[in-house]
């Protein structure tokens, strides 16, 4: 099912949106859509990166060999 949404745009931002999609000859609904689906796939990395790391400290994990160790 899709939701309807309507966004307010800078005119600079959304001057470049329609400059890219001229040049891609995508949709500027699936720009946006793609745009965000990566905007919340990236935070929601950054909040687990954060999470993770504090543990990964606390067990004395602290660089990539200490967690192939870890995990090997």
């Amino acid at each position: 099912m899709r939701k309807v949404m309507s966004i307010s745009l800078t005119e600079k931002v959304a001057e470049q949106l329609e400059k890219y999609v001229r040049g891609s000859g995508r949709n500027k609904s699936d720009v946006v859509r793609e745009s965000i689906t990566l905007y919340l796939w990236e935070t929601e990395l950054r909040e687990t990166q954060r999470r993770l790391g504090r543990k990964a400290k606390k067990a004395g994990i602290v660089t990539e060999e200490d967690a192939l160790k870890a995990i090997s």
